[in-house]
């Protein structure tokens, strides 16, 4: 989000001009800011205000003050010798060590926090000659161990002379000892640092880059630093660019170096790039080069230049120039000055760039601050007098010239004191350099030598001019601030305690959080927690107070001045431009959540209602800071797309019943409420369909709906990137007992404009718009689907209780709910897409949202197999190929589900577990033969409808026995259990055809059948040609059935026999002496001589003659005493004879 502005000076603007700021990868800063605390920096150096500064009196926030001890006599006598207009350069370390180059002398010293000065190291050593000036940067010290506890003997210094040659000495002790030697650097030295291993690195203004150290025999060694050794060096130009990264240009020149000593990092900045070198003992790799010139020449032109009405004209002359670099904890701080060759008078604009360094390949996090430090451009070499200061935490930076110190943020913190110009114009002073030490910006005065610029004690975090006005609002009597118990509060009213709220936010912002913990728990006592009426006393005090920031009042504006309510809050913020006036709101937030974690209320906020639902306070605080994101994002766009915006912002105010004024502007109405922003989302679909619907041009309406994605685009990503990138700021310690979270950006109304917009574009615009226009749709319905997803997944994730910071699977209806209509619109949204052939936009969603159905999808309509082999690797601890394998099987691909490369198959054999009719497949393939067998069996076991299946099943499992491994004593027991099942299949399998026939039963398709079943097919009237073997197989079956099966054996024995008597005629018989001739080709007979063949002992096996007789079946043979007698005639025969 940049601000168009123009800093005081320029001939385009007339009115006072707040810093532009712009967080290029649309993150806001997330750094802490901590009020300044009342202490002294006698415990850092011996303090005292600068007697000889003579502006001093003029300086409002920032105190000039002595660091350290008084100079070094050498130092001192050094500066009394020279002349006016010799050339003087201070460096000061870090480390606490300073050093002065005054000609060709050079001074080195310690520097010193007590009153004696001469206790402190100080060494002068002499310079080797040099038709150039020296300076500072010239020089370096190095030792093995850390500088700020090294031994004078262990600390080593490299001299440098513009023309190459350099002088080296091992040690500070000895200053008369040291080696020279020549560098060949092809042009002048402009920077020399100590790096690892007590090693340095020489620079030349050309960018050519020497690691130097000593060799073997005393001798000065070097070489050049090997570039473009990273991990994306072998990538190509035009890949290389989409990372920021380039080769070296031949020209380009070498601006500053910055030794990482944490990181063992060594970054350069050039005219066109940033690289990095990730340094080690003895070798260095580069592992980064980004095109400074290509990511933000363009941004640093916009922010200043870009409200002009010709600006797209006027870009092209714009010059930039890069500085210096420095290194904070918020990362890289670029200076930088900007011009255009055009303007009359010509005025040099300079800015502050943020560059965090938390990958490998670009920097993630880039800030750009327009600083109110200008200067009339003469020439370049002019603007290089401009150097930079910035001290930890890197919030605040100090560009100074000879002649200056200007205090100004770098756009990383929360706060500060406001911008401030600090001369050095006493007589015969100048600056002569600076640096950091103690976290303190030093610099070097000629004529009071080392200072520090402290900010002072008792200045507000607050934006300009709001505590002055915070203070004015309130309605409670200063006395009462004073009160020091607990029952002296008790009578104060609900609505007051607000106001005592904001008193004591207002006394933080002065003097930090001890000065109001005191009020803070008397207010809302810490034992009261977060329930119950004190709770909600504080909830909605809170949000009053952060409401009333969010939707302040301009009372600085005139024309506000009979619309301000008495009661407002009326911050009177300065500016009167709209951007700023936001800016300032995000300011003062922030400093209210600071106010809130410091004093501990941000962990005591419970919940309030919002929308009709519960909401977690803290997010509710962190919406609204999201709402003035978004309301930025889209005052950005206001200008360009006014035909839009502008309406859209009148039918919002409509819609909220705002009442316009004369001498305001709906723009000045709308954007001072903006917890009301949400409002203008509906309200731009309605001017596009207006739009749409008067025109018959269709790249009109192309036109006005990419217009109108764009502004929703950023105004929901400003937010989205607020909130993930501030989560830090607003989190608590226990948020399992918070409710549901549904963000803003996922309310019903959001979600039904992007559904819209996805309609409108799908539907009204991509059919009629060219392949170009086509593409950019697709990126803009890609980024609104992106966001509408986003909050789902936010939705969700507040839904899913944490253990340790472990989520857990959330175990009510509501989070299977929502995650089913989650899934829902997922597929339904992105499904339009893959259908157009959007197969990279379709990747694009899929992946973030895991929408792997999408993605298998994707990989078979585009016959991309190896993008799908790629996925199945990317996502395999996902379980990507479930739904691979899942898709083959569903289409009945079982030859694509089989033939899974080797990588896959521990996956595959994991998935086949719960598709045991396939899992054998897997294991043949894989020569697990030992495992098909089981599979094969557990599955013959287990089936129970289909005989033709079972038996294959037994055969294939037998196959699979006798080519594994198993022991010989392991396969015998596997191999009889398996024919022992065969054995029971053959008598289904020889059942007679006949009497398949009879019962429409075929051998291929037939159920399996039970023992039971069988058996009465086999004795059945059906089996008509049923023999002794039918019956002794009946017989034979009675084996197989279990006691579960609940059937009585001995009974059914008893039918199969009464059956088989049955089947003869005995009656028929004449009556005769001889009862077994004519029975010995009676069935039955036949089934004893099988029994009897077959070794079966007829005594025990057959049931009694008189149970037989008794038999229902045989009722028919009672009446025949003949029958009898030969039955009983025929057991007694073959009785006897087995016997």
């Amino acid at each position: 989000m940049f601000t168009r502005g123009t800093p005081p000076g320029s001939v385009r603007r007339q009115f006072h001009r707040n810093p532009v700021r712009k967080s290029l990868s649309g993150t806001p800063p997330t750094f802490l800011f901590s009020p300044l605390r009342t202490s002294s920096l006698a415990s850092r150096s011996n303090s005292t205000r600068v007697p000889s500064q003579s502006p001093a009196e003029s300086v409002n926030y920032y105190d000039v003050q002595t660091f350290g001890s008084s100079l070094p006599v050498k130092v001192m006598e050094a500066l009394t010798h020279a002349e006016p207009d010799d050339h003087i350069s201070v460096k000061v370390g870090e480390s606490g060590w300073a050093w002065m180059v005054c000609g060709e002398l050079l001074i080195i010293w310690k520097i010193c926090q007590t009153v004696v000065a001469k206790l402190c190291v100080c060494k002068e050593l002499q310079l080797p000659l040099s038709e150039h000036e020296y300076t500072a940067d010239l020089v370096a010290i190095g030792s093995p161990g850390p500088l700020e506890t090294a031994p004078v003997q262990s600390i080593s210094v490299l001299a440098v002379a513009p023309e190459g040659g350099a002088r080296y000495w091992a040690s500070l002790a000895n200053e008369g000892n040291y080696i020279e030697a020549e560098l060949s650097l092809g042009d002048l030295c402009n920077f020399v640092v100590a790096v690892k291993g007590a090693t340095f690195v020489v620079s030349s203004s050309s960018n050519q880059l020497l690691r130097v150290s000593v060799e073997s025999f005393r001798r000065l060694g070097s070489r050049a630093l090997q570039r473009g050794q990273g991990m994306l060096s072998g990538i190509s130009k035009r890949v290389s660019s989409l990372f920021g990264m380039t080769a070296p240009p031949t020209n380009e020149t070498l601006h500053s170096m910055v030794w990482a000593c944490k990181a063992g990092c060594l970054y350069t900045l050039t005219s066109s790039s940033v690289c990095r070198w990730e340094v080690e003992e003895s070798s260095e790799q580069q592992t980064l080069s980004w095109n400074s010139r290509c990511s933000l020449n363009e941004s640093i032109a916009d922010a200043i230049w870009g409200s002009e009405s010709n600006y797209e004209e006027m870009k092209e002359g714009v010059n930039v120039s890069y500085l210096d670099m420095k290194l904070s904890q918020s990362g890289l701080v670029l200076l930088v000055a900007a011009w255009h060759s055009l303007d009359t008078p010509c005025i040099a604009y300079f800015c502050l760039v943020t560059l965090q360094d938390h990958t490998a390949s670009v920097f993630d996090h880039i800030t750009l601050e327009v600083t109110k430090h200008t200067a009339p451009f003469q020439t370049e070499e002019a603007l290089r007098t401009t150097r930079l200061v910035v001290p930890n935490p890197g919030s605040t930076a100090f560009l100074y010239t000879p002649g200056l110190v200007f205090a100004c943020s770098t756009g990383t913190g929360r706060g500060g004191p406001p911008d401030e110009k600090i001369p050095f114009s006493a007589p015969g002073d100048c600056v002569c350099g600076g640096g950091c030490c103690d976290d303190l910006p030093i610099f070097f005065s000629k004529n009071s030598g080392l200072v520090a610029v402290v900010a002072r004690e008792t200045v507000s975090i607050l934006p300009e001019t709001m505590e002055q006005s915070l203070s004015s609002s309130f309605t409670i009597p200063p006395e009462v601030f004073m009160m020091e118990t607990p029952t002296k509060l008790e009578a104060i009213a609900h609505e007051n305690k607000t106001q005592m709220l904001k008193a004591a936010f207002l006394q933080f912002c002065r003097d930090g959080p001890l000065a109001v913990q005191v009020m803070v728990d008397e207010l809302f006592p810490p034992e009261a927690g977060g329930e119950g009426e004190e709770g909600a006393e504080l909830d909605d005090a809170v949000i009053r107070i952060n409401l009333d920031l969010v939707d302040d009042y301009p009372a600085s504006d005139p024309r506000w001045a009979e619309t301000v309510p008495k009661e407002s809050v009326c911050f009177n913020q300065s500016s009167l431009i709209i951007y700023h006036q936001l800016e300032d709101k995000l300011k003062a937030h922030l400093c209210l959540m600071d106010f809130l974690l410091q004093t501990g209320l941000l962990q005591r906020l419970g919940q309030i209602k919002v929308r009709g639902a519960p909401m977690a306070t803290r997010l509710l605080l962190c919406e609204h800071a999201e709402m003035l994101r978004a309301a930025l994002a889209l005052k950005s766009r206001q200008t360009k797309h006014s035909e839009l915006v502008n309406p859209a912002i009148a039918a919002a105010l409509r819609l909220s019943g705002a009442v316009g004024l004369p001498s305001l502007t709906p723009t000045d109405i709308f954007f001072r409420e903006v917890s009301q922003v949400s409002l203008v989302f509906e309200c731009l679909l309605e001017e596009e369909r207006s739009l749409i619907a008067n025109s018959d041009d269709s790249a009109q309406w192309t036109e006005t709906v990419l217009n109108v994605n764009n502004i929703i685009k950023d105004m929901l990503q400003a937010a989205v990137q607020y909130r993930e990138s501030s989560a830090s700021l607003y989190r608590v310690s226990d948020m399992n007992l918070e409710p549901e979270f549904i963000p803003w950006t996922a309310s019903g109304v959001v979600r039904g404009v992007i559904s819209r917009q996805h309609e409108v574009i799908l539907r009204s615009v991509y059919p009629y718009a060219n392949s170009e226009l086509r593409g950019v749709l697709c990126e803009q319905l890609v980024d609104l689907l992106d966001l509408y997803l986003g909050g789902y997944v936010a939705q969700l994730a507040s839904l899913q209780p944490r253990t340790q910071g472990r989520p857990i699977a959330a175990k009510h209806d509501r989070y299977n709910a929502l995650e089913l209509e989650y899934c829902q619109r997922r597929s339904e949204l992105i499904a339009p897409l893959l259908e157009l052939g959007q197969y990279q936009w379709v990747a694009t969603l899929s992946e973030k949202f895991c929408d792997f159905d999408m993605l298998v999808q994707m990989c078979e309509q585009s016959h991309n197999l190896q993008r799908l082999e790629h996925y199945m690797t990317k996502f395999a601890d996902q379980n990507f190929s479930d739904f691979v394998f899942r898709s083959y099987i569903a289409k009945g691909q079982r030859g694509k589900l089989l033939s899974q490369s080797s990588a896959h198959h521990d996956q595959l054999a994991t998935f086949l577990q719960s598709h045991q009719h396939l899992s054998w497949l897997h294991h043949i393939l894989v020569h697990d033969y030992k495992s098909a067998h089981e599979t094969l069996q557990s599955q013959a076991n287990g089936e129970t409808h289909y005989f033709s299946k079972k038996k294959t099943l037994l055969a294939l499992s037998k196959l699979s026995a006798l080519a594994s491994d198993l022991k010989q004593s392991q396969l015998r027991k596997q191999l009889d259990d398996i024919v022992e099942q065969e054995r029971f299949l053959l008598h289904q399998e020889t059942l007679p055809k006949q009497l398949l026939k009879e019962k429409d039963l075929d051998s291929h398709t037939m159920p399996l059948l039970t023992p039971h079943d069988l058996i009465t097919l086999y004795i059945s009237e059906d089996n008509t040609s049923a023999n002794e073997y039918d019956f002794k197989k009946a017989l034979d079956l009675l084996e197989y059935i279990k006691e579960e099966d609940g059937v009585d054996t001995e009974a059914l024995k008893l039918k199969i026999f009464a059956t088989a008597l049955k089947k003869d005629d005995w009656c028929s018989w004449d009556d005769g002496d001889d009862p077994l001739e004519p029975a010995r080709d009676t069935l039955f007979v036949k089934i004893l001589f099988k029994l009897i063949q077959e070794g079966v002992s007829l005594q025990a096996y057959l049931p009694d003659a008189k149970e037989l007789l008794d038999s229902e079946l045989l009722i028919g043979f009672r009446s025949t005493p003949y029958f009898e007698f030969v039955l009983r005639a025929n057991y007694e025969h073959y009785l006897k004879v087995q016997i």
